[in-house]
């Protein structure tokens, strides 16, 4: 599908990438505008996070899980490991800090949560996943072929469809929603990666927020609402509910400095579009 009223997402064809697909999505659902092969499939990279976190939260509600239950390092619940939080290093079951005294992104932390709900449900983590979110969302693309924190393969049709029920959520009640874009832990320092350090580096429950972080991976004229996350793989999901309105944009080329130099003044770009 080629449309629309955001003509800037045409932008992605200059980007140094082989392929680009991008789409924005309003909180009411609709599709505002699309751009390149958007029923391609796409590794995801960390752009995972998000989609096993509203699973998590899935479970949380069905009374699986609690988010103040204990999990992972000593002292640390499920609710640290959502805002990473809870100490453990980035790729290896190591703890570096006490739990919620620094933000510490961590692959690993998502590992013990999809670990968590599977044993909490007797389910596998891929399958709780398809069953609790995509499967009801119609994220027939969409698999976890691996690791919660970043082994999904997706389209952005499927990922519209996701950043469409996350601001108008169906599956969850609105105000876990509104939870999951909340600072949790305000306050803590750590280093975004890519982007450096932040101070504050600030998380909700699976989503990054932006916050008035600099440099950032959004655009200058994102709203500090915004949240979201972006993936090693060059690919990224935004939510600014100031504009409410999202966007999506996948490609096969990791993430790397041309992505600094492309995506913020793109977003910029989406936002005039968006605001006129």
């Amino acid at each position: 599908m080629e449309s629309s009223s955001v003509p800037s997402l045409a932008a992605t064809e200059n980007w140094p990438v082989p392929t680009a697909a991008t789409a924005v999505v309003r909180a009411d659902g609709t599709v505002a505008g699309s751009h390149g092969p958007t029923g391609q499939r796409f590794p995801l990279a960390s752009v995972t996070k998000p989609l096993a976190a509203y699973a998590v939260l899935v479970a949380y509600e069905e009374g699986a899980i609690d988010l103040d239950e204990p999990a992972g390092p000593e002292g640390a619940t499920v609710r640290h490991l959502l805002a990473h939080t809870s100490g453990l290093a980035f790729d290896e079951n190591r703890v570096q800090a006490a739990p919620g005294t620094r933000r510490i992104y961590s692959n690993t932390g998502f590992e013990v949560l999809g670990d968590l709900v599977a044993k909490a449900t007797d389910i596998p983590f891929a399958d709780y996943l398809h069953q609790a979110v995509l499967a009801p969302l119609g994220m027939t693309a969409t698999t976890l072929e691996g690791s919660p924190a970043k082994d999904a393969v997706s389209t952005v049709d499927d990922l519209v469809r996701f950043a469409a029920e996350v601001q108008a959520p169906r599956l969850l009640d609105a105000r876990t929603v509104l939870d999951a874009m909340t600072v949790t832990y305000p306050g803590l320092t750590g280093i975004l990666p890519g982007y450096g350090h932040q101070r504050p580096n600030d998380w909700g429950l699976g989503f990054e927020i932006r916050g008035a972080k600099s440099p950032h991976w959004t655009g200058t004229t994102s709203s500090p609402r915004t949240f979201g996350h972006f993936g090693q793989s060059g690919t990224f999901l935004w939510i600014d509910p100031d504009v409410r309105a999202a966007c999506v944009a996948l490609t096969d080329r990791a993430f790397g400095p041309w992505a600094i130099e492309a995506w913020t003044p793109f977003t910029d770009a989406v936002l005039a579009d968006l605001r006129r």
